[in-house]
């Protein structure tokens, strides 16, 4: 590629180029010039440049960041699912990040979220506009690095992500085969994204900002079937042979119960893959991705 041509493609960095981070990079390296920041800069994918440092240590941070970035994407994974560990990904970590930018101005900053951040457990329909009032220390602090992202100096615009499954992500499908999840008749609705959906959500709302198109600052990002846990799993018990339940079969999640509305994502013109976990768990299990 001339310098010329790479001088011309917008920057972009990702911020944790980790499973989802290393997915959208393989999207968008397509028409970008994108970096891949993470701990061991040799995992991001080819095509990515790759940026070794650690967010929660400025110091590693220092001259590493390219000029004239439009657009970044964070997306770090806790190292400890502890309030520390929530607290080092999600504020300070972008804290660290949005310093070391100096006065640089993005075209938008797209912060990685979670569903998590709703307590609702009353099977209700929840929106960007719905409370967020975590009752867990650790959506507390991803709700805390939403309002870091918001209060910066950069147009940012948060995905909040419910549960992502998919070909790197078997662990609900291996249980439900192997016996280790029975959930209760009418279990609490749950919500999800194939994981391929979930970096094609990103890269389609980093399109549409560089392109000036204007975009909210909070997107629901899941599928278009909220679904009660026992009519998954029982399904599921109809497409492939499942062991009889042991005694310790998991019942369930942590999320709560809710219905979420992707409703604003789709309004903006982007379509599912997977509408609903009936044809991303049909292709996985017709693939053999089930171990």
């Amino acid at each position: 590629m001339a310098i010329t041509e790479r001088n011309s493609m917008p920057g972009i960095l990702v911020a944790g180029c980790g499973k989802l981070g290393g997915a959208i990079a393989g999207i968008l390296k397509e028409s970008a010039q994108v970096y891949g920041l993470r701990r061991n800069p040799d995992k991001v994918p080819e095509g990515v440049e790759g940026i070794g440092a650690d967010l929660t240590r400025p110091e590693t941070l220092a001259g590493k960041l390219p000029e004239n970035l439009d657009s970044i994407i964070y997306c770090l994974t806790p190292s400890s699912y502890d309030e520390q560990g929530y607290q080092d990904a999600y504020v300070n970590g972008l804290s660290n990040l949005l310093e070391a930018l100096g006065d640089q101005s993005l075209k938008r900053l797209f912060f990685i979220s979670s569903t998590s951040v709703y307590a609702q457990n009353d099977d209700s329909l929840v929106d960007e506009s719905s409370p967020a009032s975590p009752s867990r220390v650790t959506g507390q602090q991803i709700l805390a690095g939403e309002q870091t992202a918001l209060n910066s100096d950069h147009p940012a615009t948060i995905v909040r992500f419910s549960g992502i499954y998919g070909p790197s992500r078997r662990r609900f499908l291996e249980e439900v085969i192997e016996g280790r999840m029975n959930p209760m008749k009418s279990a609490p609705f749950s919500n999800r994204i194939h994981e391929e959906d979930a970096a094609a959500t990103v890269a389609y709302l980093n399109g549409l900002a560089l392109s000036g198109k204007p975009l909210d600052n909070c997107y629901v990002a899941s599928d278009c079937e909220p679904v009660r846990l026992d009519e998954v799993v029982d399904w599921v018990r109809q497409q492939v042979p499942c062991a009889e339940p042991v005694a310790e079969a998991r019942k369930g999640g942590r999320a709560g119960s809710k219905r979420c509305n992707n409703q604003r994502l789709l309004q903006t013109g982007f379509t599912f893959r997977y509408p609903d976990f009936r044809a991303g768990y049909r292709e996985m299990i017709d693939k053999g991705q089930t171990h």
